[in-house]
C-alpha cells in the first residue's frame, strides 16, 4: 500500500494479477474518508479485497465503489466489498470525484477527477507502456478524442489503472498522442508503398513490441485500419479490408 505523492488522501493497493497487459497488477485506489471512495476494486481476489476493506475501514468505511470501466481486472471484485458499485456517466459527481467520459479502451470508460487536479485514469493512460485499444468500429478515433479531452483538463497527478504514478500528466498525455500518431504515419507509409501483408505490416510498424504481446498489437493494428477506413484514408484497393475481406 502506498500513498500518492503530495496527496495523503489517496492510497493505492496493487492487486496480485501481474502480466503483460496489467503490468505489476491492477491499481485499486482509496480516496478520502468518513466514508471513503474505492476506485476500481480490481479482480475477485479475496486477499486483495480484504486489504482494500481493511484500509477503507481505517478511513471510516466505504461510501461508494466507483468503476472507471467494466473490465474484469478492474471491476470483478466489487461484489465482495458490500457497497454500491457505480459506473458514473459523463459529468456525474460521486464522493468528490467528477467523471469525464473517455471511451476507446472500453465504450464505458471514464476518468475520475478531483477538485485538486488529480486524475484516476483507469486504462486511458498507464504508468508505463501504452494502453490497449481494440478494433471496435470507432474505438481508436474515440480514444484519441479522449486523450485530447484530458489534455484540456488541468491535471497535476495521474493515478493510473496499472503502473506507477504519473507526475507530469501533460508530458504523458502528449507522449500518448504522439505515439499513436507515429504508428499511424508509419502504417500509412507502408500501405502507400504497396505493402499488403498484415504480417509484414505488423513486423514493420510494431517491431518494438515484445513477442508475448504481438497478438495484442495485431488487434491494435486492426483498430488503426478501421480508423483510416472511416476517415477515407486507406488506399482505394483496401476499402473494406479491415472488416476481414481481402484486398481486391
Amino acid at each position: 500500500m502506498t500513498q500518492a505523492p503530495g496527496h495523503p488522501e489517496i492510497l493505492r493497493i496493487v492487486a496480485p494479477n501481474p502480466g503483460p497487459m496489467t503490468l505489476d497488477g491492477t491499481c485499486t485506489y482509496i480516496y478520502g474518508g468518513d466514508p471513503c471512495v474505492v476506485i476500481d476494486p480490481g479482480p475477485d481476489d479475496p486477499g486483495h479485497l480484504d486489504a482494500v476493506r481493511t484500509a477503507a475501514e481505517e478511513r471510516g468505511g466505504i461510501g461508494v465503489v466507483l468503476l472507471t470501466h467494466g473490465h474484469g481486472d478492474h471491476a470483478d471484485g466489487a461484489g465482495r466489498l458490500e457497497a454500491e458499485a457505480v459506473r458514473p456517466g459523463d459529468g456525474e459527481e460521486h464522493g468528490g470525484l467528477r467523471a469525464v467520459a473517455t471511451p476507446g479502451h472500453a465504450a464505458d470508460h471514464v476518468c475520475l477527477l478531483t477538485a485538486d487536479r488529480v486524475c484516476f485514469s483507469g486504462d486511458l493512460v498507464l504508468g508505463a507502456g501504452s494502453s490497449f485499444v481494440p478494433p471496435d468500429g470507432g474505438s481508436l478515433a474515440a480514444y484519441m478524442d479522449s486523450l485530447r479531452r484530458m489534455q484540456s483538463e488541468e491535471i497535476e497527478l495521474i493515478c493510473p489503472g496499472h503502473g506507477p504514478w504519473v507526475t507530469d500528466p501533460a508530458a504523458k498525455l502528449a507522449e500518448y498522442v504522439d505515439h499513436r500518431e507515429a504508428r499511424e504515419r508509419a502504417l500509412l507509409a507502408a500501405l502507400e508503398r504497396g505493402e499488403r501483408s498484415r504480417e509484414a505490416l505488423l513486423e514493420e510498424v510494431w517491431a518494438d513490441v515484445p513477442a508475448e504481446v504481438r497478438p495484442v498489437a495485431a488487434l491494435v493494428m486492426e483498430a488503426h485500419l478501421e480508423k483510416l477506413e472511416a476517415e477515407e484514408r486507406l488506399p482505394p484497393d483496401l476499402v473494406g479490408w479491415p472488416a476481414g475481406r481481402p484486398p481486391s
